[in-house]
């Protein structure tokens, strides 16, 4: 490996892992916006890839979604064919996860036998690997909670964490690939200061999309339909209504949606004050490029919010909910073009090979 260009096979390789969890994103945040998550009340990880065969596959798979209390409550009329509407999008989305994964270990397994990754990057990689893992168990478990009595849609503590790990392992991914690409740190004079406001910008664009999250959960989109106030107020009057009180911080429509504003609205105003500092540092073409980018795609993300809420069109929130892992990708990128300003920051990877 040339430790001026990196390994470009292997940091391609994980630039693809990345847009593959984007992928997840797509089919995940579809099969959220029609409420078919619970469709499928089995999970063969390994087997499952192929869908039902036969018609006694799918009546058998309708059978087991019968017993769930969102099918008696809300589907008590739907047929077999409407089931299968419902169904394939889960199955499209897990067999995507399923190829995600294969993509994964089956490489890293090669590049590890050709010697072109260390033992300190094989650590981490199988590392990320566990989270996946663990990313499709949680998912499953979800799924799960379908059959527990009154449940009507997953839970928003369940949906919330369930993304923002895939944020994480998208985070962790994408670094990685963009360290691999370029493994010696650039030094951008000037730049140090970018550093703090870009790491808070990560870090409030994840918080906000967890709290986007509650709120597609507990369909906090169809209320308090009003920008910038709710209903004429700052925060709803009725923002601790339930009880316990730290119930409504996930489950009161009003206050998840009054978090969500409010993370929004933050992260928006850090990430801009950070892209307009970037683009006033001589941080070459390609950084530039990047800033602009950031500070485009995070405009239109807020666009996209306001837009969605006013209107409250589900589709409207599904391409904010997408547009946002692309700001936050884009916020990723831009940190690591600064990484180099400071020699103690710890890297996640500081070079492909031994």
């Amino acid at each position: 490996m040339n430790p001026k260009t990196g390994d470009r096979l292997v940091g391609n390789w994980l630039l693809a892992i990345a847009a593959m969890i984007f992928g997840m994103v797509v089919g995940g945040g579809y099969v959220r916006t029609v409420d078919a998550g619970f469709a499928l009340q089995v999970w063969k990880p390994i087997v499952g890839f192929l869908p039902p065969v036969s018609d006694a596959g799918w009546k058998h798979l309708f059978a087991l979604y019968q017993r769930t209390p969102q099918f008696q409550s809300l589907h008590p009329a739907m047929t077999l064919t409407q089931f299968k509407a419902m169904a394939w999008p889960n199955i499209l989305d897990r067999d995507w996860g399923r190829l995600t994964g294969i993509a994964f270990i089956i490489p890293l397994a090669v590049f590890r036998w050709q010697h072109r990754i260390s033992n300190r990057l094989t650590i981490w990689l199988l590392f990320i690997f566990s989270a996946g893992a663990a990313e499709a168990t949680m998912g499953w478990y979800m799924v799960r909670s379908a059959m527990s009595p009154g449940t009507l849609s997953p839970s928003p503590l369940w949906l919330a964490s369930h993304f923002v790990l895939a944020m994480m392992i998208f985070s962790a991914v994408l670094w990685a690939a963009l360290s691999i690409r370029n493994p010696v740190p650039v030094p951008v004079e000037g730049s140090t200061h970018l550093r703090p406001w870009l790491t808070t910008a990560i870090a409030l664009i994840i918080a906000a999309m967890s709290t986007g999250s509650l709120v597609a959960a507990t369909g906090a989109n169809r209320v308090y339909n009003t920008f910038p106030l709710m209903n004429g107020h700052v925060m709803p009057q009725n923002a601790w209504a339930l009880h316990p009180l730290w119930l409504n911080l996930v489950a009161n429509q009003g206050t998840v949606q009054f978090e969500h504003r409010a993370l929004a609205t933050a992260a928006t105003v850090v990430v801009l004050i950070a892209a307009v500092q970037g683009l006033r540092v001589p941080t070459g073409t390609k950084a530039r490029d990047l800033f602009l980018l950031l500070a485009l795609s995070v405009s239109l993300q807020y666009i996209l919010g306001m837009t969605a809420l006013v209107s409250g069109m589900n589709s409207i929130g599904y391409s904010h909910e997408l547009n946002a892992v692309l700001v936050l990708a884009a916020c990723i990128a831009c940190r690591h073009t600064v990484r180099g300003t400071n020699a103690t920051i710890p890297y996640l990877v500081t070079k492909a090979a031994e």
